[in-house]
């Protein structure tokens, strides 16, 4: 029986001997079918039909089960597959991880006075400053996506089905069966100012590191992250390593005098910190009285690695810096103010928005502005009337 070579041109398979250049086809290796392409098709398969087998991508294709499962495996650890049913990336994707509330808002009929009855309007919305984040982004057509949690009832569902509603995609959230779906109850004065807030948050800090490793690869297809501190201290040092690691630009808001409290001392990984007049204080471990103290904590902050700090300063408008620039925006004066709920969290949006379409520091800061200023004017914490078309409008005038 003649031999052959395989080591040459010819090899075996299934007992039977084909040329070279047949092999490398039924490798998928002849012309046409490189590993990118082949790569692109089975990602077309899978968005056809996302639970395809690997069997049935290997019949269509024809190469073997094994090989699929190889590019499928080389696929998931770039993050172009995101879990089982094998989620497709989705391009230009924000994730916004944090708070999800129930939120109550008791406005007074008239002034509020302390240690006595106050007859109020009480109104319910949905909040949390993730959620009004991915909303406001949604609005702004941007494809976003949330994570966070509920507890398995009424108000955790009708958030969920109430955030989808504008197009954030709330696959990410974890639904706890035996924790309340956190709530946020906010007493305002007869003008709108906010007096003070009660929560029930304790549901966050069931979310645990480990739960956040499971979904990195669904984290690694971002474009962005933004971040609140309502979550857990831990959880908030993996997400910030994990953008680190990935280069990923990684936005926080610190929420609170209390939860800023939760970052670590260096903030190489954040991209950008948007803390108010108070947080910042802390940040900085200086008092703030004017724009010259603006300057200077904005520099200490800077000092402890984040890439730019956007300081908000209520009804003096914002105070942004980098490393190479710094500069200070005043708010329109010919606004009424209606409710000053939300208009953080609209602020960060606008300004998210600017920056992932390649805006500068300044342009991002007007843009948030200009959500802002749309928000102040209506009771809800995400203006009905968001859209790019008006943020860029409004900066006009800005």
């Amino acid at each position: 029986m003649q031999s052959k070579d395989l080591s040459g041109s010819d090899r075996k398979v299934d007992g039977g001997w084909i040329e070279k250049r047949d092999w490398e086809k039924h490798l998928g290796k002849s012309e046409g079918w490189d590993l990118v392409d082949k790569e692109k098709q089975i990602l077309e398969y899978i968005q056809m039909n996302p639970f395809i087998t690997q069997q049935e991508l290997a019949n269509k294709m024809g190469i073997s089960r094994s090989a699929v499962a190889g590019y499928i495996a080389s696929l998931t650890k770039r993050g172009e597959i995101i879990g089982r049913a094998y989620i497709l990336k989705k391009p230009s994707l924000i994730t916004c991880i944090g708070g999800t509330n129930l939120e109550r808002k008791a406005l007074g009929k008239q002034k509020v006075q302390f240690h006595t009855m106050n007859p109020v309007n009480v109104v319910e919305s949905c909040g949390g400053l993730a959620r009004n984040v991915a909303e406001n982004l949604g609005r702004l057509d941007c494809n976003v996506a949330l994570m966070s949690c509920v507890g398995n009832d009424k108000e955790g569902k009708w958030l969920l089905q109430e955030t989808q509603k504008y197009g954030v995609d709330v696959s990410q959230v974890w639904t706890f069966p035996n924790e309340r779906t956190s709530t946020m109850t906010t007493l305002f004065d007869y003008d709108g100012e906010m007096l003070v807030s009660l929560l029930d948050q304790a549901i966050f800090d069931r979310i645990t590191p480990e739960m956040i490793r499971e979904k990195r690869a669904y984290l690694t297809s971002s474009q962005a992250i933004f971040a609140d501190t309502d979550l857990p201290k831990d959880v908030l040092q993996y997400i910030i390593q994990c953008c680190q690691e990935e280069n990923i630009p990684l936005y926080i808001d610190p929420v609170s005098l209390v939860k800023v409290q939760k970052l670590p001392d260096r903030l190489e990984g954040i991209n950008t910190i948007l803390p108010n007049r108070l947080e910042a204080e802390w940040l900085a471990q200086m008092p703030i009285k004017s724009l010259a103290d603006c300057r200077e904590a904005a520099k200490r902050i800077l000092e402890r690695g984040v890439t730019n700090v956007v300081v908000t300063l209520g009804d003096q408008g914002v105070f942004y810096a980098s490393n190479g620039e710094m500069g200070h925006l005043i708010p329109l004066k010919d606004i009424e103010v209606v409710d000053v709920s939300g208009v953080g969290d609209a602020f960060a949006a606008g300004f998210l928005f600017g920056m992932i379409h390649e805006e500068n520091i300044l342009r991002a800061c007007q843009l948030g502005m200009a959500s802002a200023t749309l928000t102040v004017q209506t009771t809800e914490s995400v203006s009905p009337l968001l859209h790019p078309k008006e943020i860029y409008s409004l900066v006009e005038r800005i």
